[in-house]
């Protein structure tokens, strides 16, 4: 599957959501990308966003 590039607004919106402490899920819905592609871009952005799951690690 292509990945969508990531265009500055879209960049800029999710900078706006972890600084609101919106959840990884809800980030999701709201971008219209998959958890990983949001978990990817906030890494290379140096954001911080919570998991719903926050109890629980995956490998």
């Amino acid at each position: 599957m292509a990945r969508k590039p990531w265009s500055f607004k879209e960049d800029r919106r999710l900078m706006e959501l972890a600084k609101s402490s919106t959840t990884l899920e809800n980030a999701a819905k709201q971008l219209g990308r998959s958890p990983d592609a949001i978990k990817r871009m906030a890494l290379r952005l140096g954001l911080s966003l919570k998991s719903r799951e926050a109890g629980t690690k995956k490998g």
